[in-house]
């Protein structure tokens, strides 16, 4: 019987340890992912359909708040709001995929090449990697939701990365940009 109880707790004990530690190894895959350009690996850890679906939303009702309630309500904010929404929704379905988020990493390569960020500051030499997630904030908001905050400078709201349990892995499934306000 004490056999029993002890393999029990035990497996309880390695139920928790993948539970809660399931997301920490996520963010550190994820930031390896990024570090080294590696978008194969990012598809493990985030779900990019998800994404695309919420980061569209998120675009739409930036366009709505800025575009006023007067505007929204006249047929020519109507065909205006509709026009951003296409162009805005193609944007992000382009961008938020593996090829997409390639060609962003390839973006910041150039970028830091061209301020001159480069490792021992050689002329040729590899760029600093790209650590987004370094100074974040880690947190569970519920046992089956867990939230990584992203500082993105000063005068900016933090990203919000959103993590949900998908099977036997944790996965990217929302990215709370922090777009608000009003015109």
């Amino acid at each position: 019987m004490k056999k029993l109880i002890g393999i029990l707790v035990l497996l309880i004990a390695v139920v928790a340890a993948w539970w809660f530690g399931g997301p920490y190894l996520t963010v550190h895959g994820l930031s390896k992912a990024i570090e080294q350009r590696d978008t194969a690996r990012l598809e493990r850890y985030v779900d990019f359909p998800r994404v695309r679906t919420s980061l569209r939303a998120q675009l739409n009702d930036y366009l709505v708040r800025q575009a006023g309630p007067e505007v929204a309500a006249s047929p020519f904010g109507a065909l205006l709001y509709g026009l951003g929404d296409q162009l805005g929704g193609a944007a992000v379905d382009t961008m938020v995929t593996p090829t997409g988020i390639g060609a962003m990493m390839q973006g910041h390569v150039l970028w830091k090449r061209g301020r001159n960020e480069l490792q021992g500051g050689e002329a040729l030499g590899a760029t600093e990697p790209a650590r987004p997630l370094k100074n974040a904030e880690h947190h569970f908001e519920a046992l089956d939701r867990f939230v990584v905050d992203v500082d993105r400078g000063p005068g900016q709201p933090p990203l919000k990365v959103v993590l949900e349990p998908q099977g036997l892995r944790w996965k990217v499934v929302d990215l709370q940009l922090g777009m608000s306000g009003s015109p």
